[in-house]
C-alpha cells in the first residue's frame, strides 16, 4: 500500500447482460440486475438495478427502462456510463470531499471485438476509472473456480450468463481455444415467450418468462428431484380475458431443447479443436460450469450424457467470474493475461 492509496479505490467488476457485480475490498459490495431508468425529458437516471428491474414493463411514456447490455456487449453506451458511474455510486457510502481515482478490472466476453473492447473501456473511463484492465469472462470463470489457470495442464469452463455463453480450454495462464456463441440466458427466457404464445396462447413478459425459468426451467424431461408445476396468470390473446395457466418442467424442457443442443454443439466444436494432450486433461478432470445458466435443472446431466465427460456445476456459479475477477485485481501484476 503506497501512501496515496487512500486516494485510490479498486474495484473488480462483472459488467453482465443480466447482472452487474461489484467486489471491492475482497466484499461483493454491488449485487444488482444490469439495468437503468430514464427519464426522457431530462435524459437523467431515475432508478438504478433491482429498482429499475420493478419498474420494468409499468413506465409511462416519459421513462424507459433500458438493459444497456446485449450479447455480453455493451448496446447503449450513455445508459452504460450512467449505470457503471450510479453502481460505483452505491459503493461510495461515505462522503469524500474528493471522489477517490478508480482502478477497475472489467470481465469481458472472450468473442469481442476491438470496437466492443474500446466501448467498455470507455464507458469505465467516463464513469472515473483513472486505470482500466479488463480480463476475458472463461478466464476470470476459471480463477473464480479454485482453477490453476497457470498449469500446465487443460482445463475447459463453459460460462452460460445472460448473454453469452463462453466456452475456453485454458492451460499456461491463455486460452487455447475458445468459443463464443450469443445464445444464453435471455434466448432462453424469449424461448419461453414464444413458447406461451403459441402453446398457451397467453402472452407473458420478460420477468414473468424469467419467473418460469427459474421455478420450472430444466434442460431434461426426467428429473429425479421435478420441481411442482408453477401457475402462469396473462391475458388470453385473442379474448384479452385473464387466464391461469400450470406449466410443468417437462413443458419447458421441450421448448429450450432447440437452444441447449446449439449450447452442446458449442462445446463439441470447441473439444474438437483442442490439443490431444489438453484433450486427455479435460477428460480426466471434466469441465466445469459457470454463470446463470448452469443452474438449469439437469443441464449437467444431459451434457455429460452427450459427450461422455463430467460436467462440475461451480459452487457458486453465479458469481464465479466476479470472484475471478477479484482475484484478478489484487494480482494486477502477477497476471500477463489482463489486457491493459
Amino acid at each position: 500500500m503506497g501512501l496515496f492509496s487512500f486516494l485510490t479505490q479498486e474495484v473488480a467488476v462483472d459488467l453482465g447482460t443480466a447482472n452487474t457485480i461489484i467486489i471491492h475490498n475482497d466484499k461483493i459490495v454491488v449485487d444488482e440486475p444490469s439495468m437503468v431508468t430514464i427519464d426522457l425529458k431530462t435524459d437523467k437516471m431515475i432508478a438504478i438495478g433491482e429498482k429499475s428491474r420493478q419498474m420494468q414493463g409499468k413506465t409511462h411514456a416519459n421513462l424507459k427502462t433500458i438493459r444497456p447490455l446485449r450479447d455480453g456487449v455493451i448496446a447503449d453506451f450513455n445508459a452504460a456510463e450512467q449505470m457503471i458511474r450510479g453502481m460505483i455510486k452505491l459503493i461510495n457510502r461515505s462522503n469524500r470531499l474528493f471522489p477517490p481515482a478508480l482502478k477497475m478490472v472489467v470481465c469481458i466476453p472472450s468473442g469481442s471485438t476491438e470496437v466492443e473492447l474500446r466501448a467498455v473501456r470507455d464507458s469505465s473511463e467516463h464513469a472515473g476509472a483513472r486505470e482500466v484492465y479488463l480480463i476475458y469472462e472463461p478466464m476470470a470463470a476459471a480463477i473464480g473456480i479454485g482453477i490453476d489457470v497457470e498449469a500446465p495442464e487443460g482445463n475447459m469452463v463453459v460460462d452460460i450468463g445472460g448473454g453469452t455463453t463462453e466456452i475456453a480450454v485454458i492451460s499456461l495462464g491463455g486460452i487455447v481455444t475458445n468459443k463464443s456463441i450469443r445464445i444464453a440466458g435471455d434466448d432462453l427466457t424469449a424461448d419461453i415467450m414464444e413458447y406461451m404464445r403459441h402453446q398457451h396462447n397467453i402472452k407473458v413478459g420478460d420477468r414473468t418468462a424469467e419467473e418460469i425459468k427459474l421455478n420450472v426451467g430444466a434442460a431434461l424431461s426426467e428429473l429425479d428431484d421435478p420441481p411442482a408445476d408453477y401457475i402462469v396468470r396473462g391475458p388470453n390473446q385473442m379474448t384479452a380475458l385473464p387466464v391461469e395457466v400450470p406449466v410443468s418442467y417437462q413443458e419447458i424442457a421441450h421448448c429450450l431443447d432447440k437452444s441447449v443442443s446449439k449450447i452442446e454443439t458449442a462445446i463439441l466444436s470447441a473439444l474438437e479443436q483442442t490439443p490431444p494432450e489438453l484433450y486427455a486433461d479435460i477428460v480426466n478432470h471434466g469441465i466445469y460450469l459457470a454463470g446463470g445458466g448452469a443452474l438449469l435443472r439437469g443441464l449437467d446431466k444431459r451434457l455429460s450424457e452427450k459427450i461422455n465427460i463430467p460436467f462440475h456445476i461451480a459452487d457458486d456459479p453465479l458469481r464465479a467470474v466476479a470472484r475471478g475477477t477479484g482475484i484478478a485485481l489484487k494480482n494486477v501484476d502477477r497476471f500477463s493475461f489482463l489486457i491493459r
